[in-house]
């Protein structure tokens, strides 16, 4: 089996995001959005099972995922975070959750990039400054 590379989970990580993003401003479950494109064959299994792992958590905590941005973003509705950064934060966060084996920086830089990527100018430091407390809360001392 071989190992995975940053560049193979940056395109499942931006796959979720896209799932999530569809999700949000479709108004419909992430779950039904990652049913309809799963089994297209565009990700090997590595990428599918980081994908899974990430709809699960926000199929099955997504509340939870929700009022930890709420706590981060303070004196942010979630409803006027722009959707390109609520989608990566969504992301971001059941990452943190359900996969413990990832390091949180990581995880965080990953959200970062995506962010700036899709977002606006300021997307990246708004990710940074809502994810970095959420981090330090559940994965204490991984994040300096």
């Amino acid at each position: 089996m071989r190992t995975p590379t940053a560049a193979t989970r940056r395109a499942a990580r931006e796959t979720a995001f896209r799932l999530v993003y569809q999700s949000d401003v479709m108004a419909e479950p992430v779950d039904t959005a990652w049913r309809a494109v799963r089994d297209q064959g565009a990700l090997d299994e590595d990428q599918t099972a980081l994908v899974d792992d990430l709809v699960r958590v926000l199929h099955d905590r997504a509340a939870e995922v929700d009022d930890r941005i709420r706590a981060a973003a303070r004196n942010w509705a979630l409803d006027r975070i722009a959707a390109t950064d609520r989608g990566v934060l969504r992301i971001a966060i059941a990452e943190l959750i359900g996969r413990p084996g990832t390091p949180a920086r990581v995880i965080l830089d990953e959200a970062i990039d995506i962010a700036r990527r899709y977002g606006t100018d300021a997307s990246g430091a708004f990710v940074n400054g809502v994810l970095d407390p959420v981090a330090r809360e559940l994965r204490p001392g991984e994040v300096a």
